[in-house]
C-alpha cells in the first residue's frame, strides 16, 4: 500500500479508521480491566457508560465520513446518536459522584455531615434561585434534576428534528432554536455538576473527581465550540472546498468528524487515567498504606 498515490478521500478515511481503532482499543483495554476487577458494580457500571462515550463518538463521525453526502437526516441521525449518549454519560457521571459520597436520594439517604453546607449560586441561576441555598435533600434533587432534565430533553429533540425533516419543514431559524434550546439545556446540567463538584471537593478528592468531569465537558465543549467555529471559518470563505475532496457545503461536517474522531483518541488515552481500575483491583489502597506507613 502507497500511502504517496493516494487520492486524499481515501488517506483521510485510512487515517481516521485508525484512529478509530484506536479509541476502541484504549477503551477495550480499559474496559477489560474494570470487567476483571468487578468489585463495585454500582459505580463501575457508571464508569462503563462514560469511557464507551469516546468510540461512540469516533465511531458515529467516521460513519458520518463514509457517508458524508448523504442527506441533512442522516446528519441529524448521527448527531443525536453522540449527543442522546452524551446525556446520559453526563447523567451517570452525577450518578457516580453521588455513589461516592453514599448518597441515595430515591431512598432518602443523605448523610447528617453534608446537611445544611451552603451551596453558593453563581451568575444567571441568580436571577432565578438565591445566591446562597442550605443543602439539603431538595437541593440535591434539584441537581440532579438539571442534570436529568437534558437526558430527557436531548432524545425528545432529536425525535422531533428527524421528524420535522421529514416532512420538509426544518427552515435555519427553526434549527437555530433547536441549537439554542439544548445549549441552554446541557448547560445546565454541566453546572449542576460544577455545583456539585465545588461543594463536595473535600469528601471528592481521593476520587479525583476533576480529571473524571473533565473528561465529559471537554467532549461536550471540544464538539460544540468547534462546529460553531468551523461553521464561522467556512461561511466567513477562509475554509474553501479545494483544502478538501469536497464542496463547501459538505466541508463543514467533513472537518468536523475529522477533528473528533482525532480528539477522541486523545480523551480515550486519557480517560486511562482519569478512569483508572487501581480503587477497584486493591493497588490504589495498597499505595495509599505504603504512604501512610
Amino acid at each position: 500500500m502507497d500511502i504517496t498515490t493516494m487520492d486524499a478521500r481515501t488517506l483521510t478515511l485510512l487515517s481516521t479508521g485508525s484512529c478509530v481503532v484506536l479509541s476502541i482499543f484504549f477503551t477495550v483495554k480499559l474496559l477489560s480491566q474494570h470487567f476483571f476487577y468487578w468489585k463495585n458494580p454500582k459505580e463501575q457500571k457508571a464508569i462503563v457508560i462514560i469511557v464507551l462515550m469516546a468510540p461512540i463518538y469516533a465511531f458515529t463521525s467516521f460513519v458520518g465520513l463514509l457517508d458524508i453526502q448523504g442527506s441533512e437526516i442522516f446528519f441529524t441521525f448521527l448527531e443525536s446518536i453522540k449527543e442522546c449518549y452524551e446525556a446520559l454519560a453526563i447523567a451517570k457521571f452525577m450518578a457516580l459522584m453521588y455513589s461516592y459520597l453514599n448518597i441515595s436520594l430515591s431512598k432518602n439517604i443523605v448523610p447528617d455531615e453534608i446537611k445544611g453546607r451552603e451551596l453558593h449560586h453563581s451568575f444567571p441561576m441568580t436571577i432565578f434561585l438565591p445566591r446562597k441555598v442550605r443543602l439539603e435533600q431538595q437541593s440535591l434533587k434539584l441537581l440532579k434534576n438539571w442534570t436529568w432534565q437534558f437526558v430527557v430533553l436531548r432524545p425528545v429533540c432529536s425525535v422531533l428534528m428527524i421528524t420535522m425533516q421529514l416532512l420538509g419543514w426544518y427552515p435555519s431559524w427553526v434549527s437555530w432554536i433547536f441549537t439554542i434550546i439544548l445549549n441552554v439545556s446541557v448547560t445546565m446540567a454541566l453546572y449542576a455538576l460544577l455545583v456539585f463538584y465545588h461543594v463536595f471537593a473535600k469528601e471528592l478528592a481521593p476520587h479525583k473527581p476533576f480529571p473524571k468531569f473533565m473528561c465529559i465537558k471537554g467532549v461536550v465543549f471540544f464538539c460544540f465550540w468547534q462546529g460553531i467555529l468551523l461553521e464561522l471559518l467556512t461561511a466567513a470563505g477562509i475554509i474553501r472546498s479545494h483544502h478538501f475532496w469536497l464542496d463547501v457545503e459538505h466541508i463543514q461536517t467533513a472537518l468536523q468528524n475529522v477533528l473528533v474522531i482525532v480528539e477522541m483518541v486523545c480523551f480515550s488515552v486519557f480517560q486511562q487515567y482519569a478512569y483508572h481500575v487501581a480503587p477497584y483491583s486493591g493497588a490504589g489502597e495498597a499505595k495509599f498504606n505504603k504512604k501512610n506507613e
